[in-house]
């Protein structure tokens, strides 16, 4: 026994020990080890606290009162020791538990503070989901505590009113005020942690729809702002404005879609600012920014259906005029002129030009800058080229009517009077391909117009070359405006071959260049010449270098002809020869720059047959020399693009200056025994082409293409530096024969011409080449003769240095 007092002043065990009692046994076996065991502690029990040994109950009634004793100790308490025993257990479990739901609300509430915010709402969702999840679980454990402790409340209240009633003084009272305690601490914690978590949860939740909020601003913005850049202000055509102005009105279709999307998230950010949200600041600039995109947007959209409407319009304007000028040339184009040499042809002819004329655009007649400025707000460079492509077109049929009224009327304002017919000459009925198939039998220039003074060959060669250049140009411009420019018309679109859609400039060439340089520079530079034939030879020696034109078309020439071989049975080409009532296929009329090449040089060798004196001639035959030479040229390039093989870049071997083919024996060294070809006597067809640093060997193939087309190309085999080439002009036994010896005679060329002629042509050419080599090569070492001795002059010591010098070691030796 132990009699305690509480610093408290209660009677709860453990408190602060005063005294030990210690009743003994009463048994002799059982007193015996007592008494051995406390003699061997007693003293330990003396150090710390005064113990009384007591031998009976009798003795311990004594220090205590009965009624504070059990029965079997004499006394009256009716105490029972494992329900007390149960009731302590159950509050320290309960003070235990009540502090663990203290530290895990404490650790809840340090992860919440805690918590990183990323920019996923997903991840906030979860987040949000998972803390509520937390929050819910920790609310079930405080009401399952709750419940505990009021339940031990409940037992120790019930213990308490049994006192009463009994009339004994238990004393249970401090048990239910820590209970009591406890409940309270609960209560005050869990009124703070939601407290907490209600202002976390409405900050996260306020967070993820701010989240959501930005990132369906940002998507409505994206689609607001890109949606009207998508199409162009203007078009190229009006049927390509029209498809634009349907686009444009899908887009405003769309953009009214995004719109009312934009105007339902403007709305959902004024109800989250009037629900005090914490980023009001922002959602209301985020609202402000979507008024500004839409206002932005319907602004452009207008701008640019006006922009489109008034582009349409220009180009309505564009369309009629150059409708004007294909109406008027395919009417000049249909005029026959043998009909017109009548004073009636030639009147009626000048009237239909004059009601023609009545119809004449006024767009353009004032020239492009009133256009120009009246259509300023649009205008880009696309538009104002095509502005001026159009005034050029009608400032080029207006010439052409011109000259045609001049010409007409002429012929309408003729005296009758008797006139000598001079007669065609054959050749020109049945041999020139000059003029337009339309007109039927060809007539001599000479019988188109009217000669002032004495007719002589001179003037009708003049007059020819001058009518028949007209009528090339007429011809080039029906072509371009009846064929090529019409693949560009909407409405014959459906007849045209895809395959020809992106080929026009194969199909045709640079037909356009050559037809700009005829009608604009070289009929005029003739028609100057019409009282002046002398001048006819500076005229073509000065545009010698445009006639280069006529170079690329002819290399181009069979791309041109494989094309139409594929499409030449469309309804197309079908519709455009109608309406231009030709007679022959588009074909015959690509061939047209071909056989004009071919006939002025025709035309040059007639003046110059019909010179007289020294005036002019010179010129005349330079100009002859420099038209051959050019039919020449265009041969041999036209040639050189059908080589296949070759690697590398055939320019750089430089112009071609001959190709033609030959028979070629091959000899050849390899180590040191020299190996021939085993077919010896057998030679080998090949087609050389000298260039200027190369000689180049080919095959000829010849590939059967449809019908009796064949395609003729050339297999490179073997190339000749020029550079390690050497020539033997004569082999015995045969006079077209002669060599051509590479690298020290490693490499022998016997080769066969045709004809003696053709082996002296080449043998000149290849002397050229190798002579001005020589004169280079002496002029570089003369160079480098002068630069040693200056070298050696000027520091003698370190002559021997020179040698090291990348390339001059060669030089010098």
């Amino acid at each position: 026994f132990g009699r305690w007092s509480s610093p408290r002043g209660g009677a709860s065990f453990p408190g602060n020990l005063h005294l030990v009692l210690v009743l003994k046994p009463s048994s002799f076996l059982q007193r015996t080890p007592t008494d051995i065991g406390f003699r061997f502690s007693q003293e330990d029990f003396m150090i710390k606290m005064p113990v009384v040994m007591l031998s009976s109950v009798t003795d311990l009634l004594r220090f205590i009162d009965d009624n504070q004793l059990t029965s079997e100790f004499g006394g009256t308490l009716e105490f029972c020791h494992s329900d007390w025993i149960v009731l302590r257990t159950a509050i320290e479990s309960f003070a235990v538990t009540v502090k663990e739901i203290a530290q895990m609300l404490q650790a809840f509430g340090t992860e919440l503070a805690e918590t990183e915010l990323t920019d996923e709402a997903n991840a906030i969702d979860y987040l949000l989901r998972s803390h509520t999840d937390k929050y819910r679980q920790l609310k079930d454990d405080i009401r399952s505590v709750m419940r505990q402790g009021r339940q031990l409340l409940t037992r120790l209240e019930a213990s308490r009113a049994a006192e009463e009633d009994s009339g004994e003084e238990k004393d249970v009272s401090q048990d239910w005020n820590t209970v009591q305690r406890l409940l309270a601490q609960l209560r005050d914690m869990e009124m703070a942690f939601d407290g907490f978590f209600e202002k976390h949860h409405l900050k996260l939740k306020q967070y993820l729809q701010l989240l959501r909020y930005e990132q369906n601003f940002h998507e409505v913005s994206s689609n607001l702002l890109p949606q009207e850049r998508e199409i162009p202000s203007v078009g190229a055509t009006v049927a390509q404005t029209d498809q634009l102005i349907k686009d444009l009105d899908a887009l405003d279709k769309r953009a009214q879609d995004e719109m009312s999307r934009a105007q339902i998230i403007i709305l959902h950010g004024h109800q989250l600012a009037a629900n005090h949200h914490y980023a009001m600041a922002l959602i209301v600039q985020r609202c402000n920014e979507l008024r500004h995109h839409c206002d932005v947007l319907t602004a452009a959209l207008r701008a640019k259906r006006a922009a489109l409407a008034r582009t349409r319009d220009l180009l309505l304007r564009l369309e009629e005029a150059l409708r004007w000028c294909d109406e008027g040339a395919y009417l000049l184009a249909n005029q026959l002129m043998d009909k017109c040499q009548s004073k009636d042809g030639a009147q009626a002819a000048l009237r239909d030009i004059e009601k023609f004329q009545e119809g004449t655009p006024p767009p353009l007649s004032a020239g492009p800058q009133v256009l120009s400025q009246e259509y300023e707000s649009i205008l880009t460079p696309q538009l104002q080229a095509q502005i001026g492509a159009a005034h050029d077109k009608l400032s080029s049929v207006k010439g052409m009517i011109e000259n045609r009224q001049a010409s007409l009327r002429k012929l309408a304002d003729k005296q009758e009077r008797p006139v000598q017919p001079v007669a065609p000459r054959p050749e020109a009925q049945s041999k020139s391909p000059l003029f337009s198939p339309k007109h039927g039998k060809s007539y001599p220039a000479a019988l188109h117009g009217h000669t002032e003074g004495r007719s002589t060959p001179t003037n009708h060669v003049m007059k020819e070359l001058i009518e028949t250049e007209r009528i090339y140009v007429e011809e080039l411009l029906a072509v371009l405006l009846g064929y090529r420019a019409e693949m560009d018309n909407p409405a014959l679109s459906r007849l045209l071959p895809p395959i020809l859609r992106t080929k026009k400039e194969v199909l045709f060439g640079n037909m356009p260049e050559i037809y700009k340089f005829h009608s604009r520079i070289f009929l005029q530079d003739l028609e100057g010449c019409l009282n002046n034939p002398e001048a006819v030879g500076s005229c073509f020696l000065d545009r010698k270098e445009n006639f280069q034109v006529y170079k690329r078309y002819c290399q181009n020439k069979p791309r041109s002809e494989a094309l139409w071989r594929q499409c030449c049975d469309c309804p197309f080409f079908q519709e455009c020869q109608r309406k231009l009532d030709h007679k022959l296929g588009l074909d015959s009329y690509l061939l047209k720059p071909v056989q004009r090449l071919t006939k002025y040089q025709l035309l040059l060798k007639e003046l110059l047959k019909y010179s007289t004196g020294d005036k002019g001639t010179s010129e005349l035959q330079e100009a002859l020399n420099a038209m051959l030479e050019l039919l020449k040229s265009v041969n041999d390039s036209m040639h050189q693009i059908a080589i296949t093989g070759y690697e590398g870049d055939l320019s750089d071997l430089g112009r071609v200056l001959m190709q033609g083919s030959f028979s070629v024996w091959i000899s050849h060294k390899r180590g040191p025994t020299r190996m021939k070809e085993m077919a010896r006597f057998k030679p080998m067809q090949r087609h050389l082409f000298l260039h200027e640093q190369a000689l180049l060997f080919c095959k000829r193939r010849e590939d059967n293409g449809e019908g009796c087309e064949k395609t003729v190309s050339y297999s490179f085999k073997h190339c000749l530096r020029m550079s390690a080439v050497g020539i033997t002009e004569n082999v015995k036994g045969d006079i077209k024969k002669f060599e051509i010896w590479y690298s020290g005679r490693e490499e022998v060329y016997v080769v066969q011409a045709p004809t003696v002629e053709v082996k002296l042509a080449w043998l000149c050419e290849i002397r050229k080449i190798l002579t001005n080599q020589q004169k280079v090569l002496q002029g570089l070492l003369f160079f480098c003769t002068a630069f040693l001795d200056l070298f050696i002059e000027i520091s003698p010591s370190k002559t021997a240095n020179i040698f090291q010098v990348p390339g001059l070691r060669w030089l010098c030796s």
